[in-house]
Parts: C-alpha cells; structure tokens; sequence
C-alpha cells in the first residue's frame, strides 16, 4: 500500500440481518472517505441489496487482490459466497453464517498479508455461525485462532470516548468470582490500556469495578477486593499505570459519565453491559482488543425484526468506523517503522 490514509476492509455480516444496509448508509457521507481507503468484501448482491433497503445509491468497482495496493477511495473485491435466492431476510441460515465466515477469513487473511490495516464487520448472528460449523466459543475466538494468535485477548466495548473491558465474560453468575483471578485483572487492565493506546490516548485513565456490593465493604460482603483487586491495581499502579481502585460498581460509571477515566475494567458480563447499554444502545461499538489487526463492529446484533425495513440506524457503525480508523492508522504507522 502505497497511500497515507489506513485501508478499512468492510464486510456485511450476516447478509439476513441489516449490516449490508447499515454499511450502504454509511458510505454515504463523504467524511468515511476521508478518514480512510474503504475496500468491500463480498457478493455484489449482498452489497447492492443492502443500498436498496438503504434507498441510497451504490457504485461498486471491482478489485482484484493484486490491485488492492495502492488503491485510493472506494474499492470492491468481488467474492460469491452465497447464491440470492440463498438469502433470507430476518432468518437464521447455514448459508448466511457460511457467508459471513468467507468473508471474515478472507478479510482477516488480507491484514496477515498487510493489504489492509483494520477490518469493520456487520453484525453476524452466532447461530448462524454455529449452523455453518463455528467451533470457537464466539467470533473473538475464532478470529484470534484463524489468525494463529495465542496471546492475551478479549471483547472490549466502546460507548463514545468511554471502554470497557471485563475479567471475565462468558460463563454463568454463579462462577464469577471463583475465576476472578489477580492475573486476570491484571491483564483485562493491560488490554484495556493498549487497545486505547492503538486509538491514539497515550496514557489512558483507567477505573477498576469492584466485585461486591460497597466494594465488600472491608470484607463483609467478600474477600475479592481485599484479596484478588486492590492489590493487582496496585500492582499495576506500581508499574506507572494510571488505574485506581476497587470502585463500587454502582458508582464507577458515574465517575465515567463525568469523563473522568477512559476505561472501566469490570468483573462480569454485565457489570458493564448493562451501563453501556443503557448510556448510548445506538452508539456502541465492540473491539477485538488484544490481536494482531484492528477490528471492530456495531455492539448490537442482527436486528431481525427490521431487516430490509430501511429501519437501521447506522450511528453505532459510524462510531466503529472511526474508532477503527483511529486504530487502523497506529496500525500501519507501527508497521511502516518495524
């Protein structure tokens, strides 16, 4: 690549759900351009489809992987990974998620060979994924394996200038605090600083949520804070990091409200979700912190219940594309030095 701007790679999801139509809105302003190279990826169909719901206009000029160097504006490379009549809309589908996996591989095989220097995707529906024989606990997984990355990494979402990261994440309430470890702290606060870094804050602000109610209220409601917490944040505190805490998780996200940190690093799933959900649900964006490449992708799903409706409301995508941007240009500036 021989341009300045970062090259975004783009691809639509799962082609029932309304990516390809929250993608077709956000081309549209001319500011996404500027910002950075756009290179599309998938079924021309899929991509035309999603500018008719979109009732807006989409002009594709095809690529082929030799032309995606040094390429300026607005590209397309073509793939057929699902027939028309395969897609139904509002539906889970073994051909949708099969979709959705082609062009994810062949994105995420593009920024191996440094082609291009971040990936945005669509939402994609994980039983879709499942149906098209996604092993891997979730997407993150996955692409982490695909990629062949075995260092730390995990979900991080983004709500405006505010992250947030987790110790853990996917498991039941009732097992949350037997995996709250001082090395898992230590590393969800790691992730959380790097990640902002890549996005361009060199030293981030970062608050740590307690576990218990009042932080345990000196061991009366638990030990965690005591035992597991406070001394990883000392920890970390110790190696020059800005990271305070334990914080009563009823009480931090005010602290975030008022933009006094860049990150919250909670213990559990929802600890944080809930907050950002309920703070901005349109304007979330989820980041694959801790690989190799830049990605990033609106923090909602699917939306099946408005598919093919021109009912998407692209301001989630917007903010991940310009959270990916950020990341994408410190990706290749890291590159171009190495």
């Amino acid at each position: 690549m021989t341009t300045e701007k970062p090259t975004v790679a783009i691809i639509p999801g799962d082609p029932s759900g309304i990516g390809p139509e929250l993608v077709a809105k956000l081309l549209q302003d001319d500011s996404v351009l500027e910002a950075a190279n756009i290179l599309l990826i998938g079924d021309g169909h899929v991509w035309q489809q999603g500018a008719a719901q979109a009732e807006v206009p989409l002009a594709l000029t095809a690529l082929s992987e030799a032309d995606i160097d040094g390429f300026a504006g607005l590209g397309w490379l073509p793939m057929e990974t699902i027939a028309p009549e395969e897609v139904r809309l509002a539906e889970v589908t073994r051909e949708g998620g099969q979709s959705s996996l082609r062009t994810l591989d062949k994105a995420l095989d593009l920024s191996l060979a440094g082609k291009v220097d971040g990936v945005l995707f669509g939402p994609f529906n994980k039983a879709a994924l499942t149906e098209a024989g996604m092993d891997a606990e979730d997407e993150h997984r996955y692409m982490a394996r695909y990629l062949g990355f075995g260092g730390y990494h995990g979900e991080l979402n983004v709500l405006d200038d505010l992250m947030t990261t987790r110790v853990t994440s996917h498991i039941g309430l009732k097992d949350v605090a037997a995996n709250i470890t001082r090395a898992g702290v230590e590393q969800a606060i790691t992730l959380a600083e790097e990640t902002l870094q890549r996005a361009g804050i060199s030293r981030p602000r970062i608050a740590v949520a307690a576990l218990n109610p009042h932080a345990g209220d000196n061991g009366k409601f638990g030990r965690e804070e005591i035992e597991v917490i406070a001394p990883a944040v000392e920890g970390m505190r110790a190696r020059q990091k800005d990271v305070t805490g334990p914080w009563p998780s009823d009480t931090v996200f005010l602290k975030a409200m008022r933009g006094e940190v860049d990150a919250v690093v909670t213990m559990y799933h929802d600890q944080g979700q809930i907050a950002i959900k309920l703070m901005g649900f349109e304007r979330g964006v989820t980041v694959a912190g801790g690989l190799p490449v830049p990605v990033a992708t609106p923090a909602h799903g699917t939306a099946f219940d408005i598919a093919g409706q021109n009912k998407a409301n692209p301001g989630a995508t917007r903010q991940a594309f310009d959270l990916l941007a950020r990341m994408a240009a410190t990706h290749r500036a890291a590159r171009a030095t190495a």
